[in-house]
C-alpha cells in the first residue's frame, strides 16, 4: 500500500510525537528486557529523524529561513543526543546511569522539539514563512527515512557522527560513589 504523502513539518512533527510516545513508554517500563526494546527504537528514530534533518531539512532552511541561528543551534543540539545515543546503544539497563542517560536524553528531545515546533518563530514556523516548497521537501525526506529504516532493519544502527562537535579529548573518571565523603 503506497503511503500518503507528508509535508516536511507534518512529517517530522509526527517524528516527534512518536518518540514521545516511546520515552514516555520507557518511564513507565519494568524490567531489561522491556527497556532494552525501547531504547532501541528510540535509537533508531532518533538516528534517522536527526539524519534526515541534517542531509535534507536544515540544508533547505540554511540562508532562507529569517534566524538561521536556530540551524545552527538544532545542529548542535542534535549531536549533544547523539552522545546520549552512543552512550546507550553501547550499555544496557543493568548499567550505572542507563537510566538517567534516558531521563536526560528525553528532557533534551523535549527541548529541541519545543524549539523547532515554536508557533511563529520556531524552525518550522521559519520555513513555512520562507516559502519552502514543504511537500516536495516531505517527499525527499520520506524516501530517505524509508531508506535509513530498512538499512538499520539489515545492517543495524549506522555509526554516529557529530556535525559541530570537534577535537575534544575527553577521560572517563570513575563515578562518584554513593555515600562517599566529598573531597576537600
Amino acid at each position: 500500500m503506497a503511503r500518503k504523502s507528508m509535508d516536511a513539518v507534518a512529517l517530522l512533527k509526527a517524528d516527534h510525537r512518536k518518540v514521545e510516545t516511546l520515552f514516555e513508554q520507557f518511564d513507565k517500563a519494568h524490567g531489561a528486557e522491556r527497556k532494552t526494546e525501547l531504547v532501541t527504537q528510540i535509537c533508531a528514530e532518533l538516528c534517522v529523524h536527526t539524519m534526515i534533518e541534517e542531509e535534507i531539512f536544515y540544508p533547505a532552511c540554511q540562508a532562507k529561513v529569517e534566524d538561521e541561528d536556530v540551524v545552527d543551534e538544532s545542529y548542535v543540539e542534535h549531536d549533544s543526543a547523539k552522545v546520549l545515543v552512543a552512550e546507550l546503544v553501547e550499555s544496557g539497563p543493568d548499567d550505572e546511569f542507563f537510566d538517567a542517560k534516558v531521563s536526560v536524553l528525553s528532557e533534551e528531545i523535549r527541548h529541541h522539539v519545543k524549539e523547532e515546533e515554536k508557533r511563529g518563530e520556531g524552525l518550522f514556523a521559519q520555513a513555512k514563512k520562507a516559502g519552502l516548497d514543504l511537500e516536495a521537501l516531505g517527499e525527499r525526506l520520506m524516501a530517505r527515512k524509508q531508506e535509513l529504516m530498512e538499512q538499520i532493519e539489515s545492517q543495524g544502527l549506522p555509526s554516529i557522527e557529530t556535525r559541530s562537535f570537534t577535537g575534544h579529548r575527553l577521560e572517563q573518571g570513575k563515578p562518584v560513589e554513593s555515600g562517599a565523603e566529598p573531597a576537600g
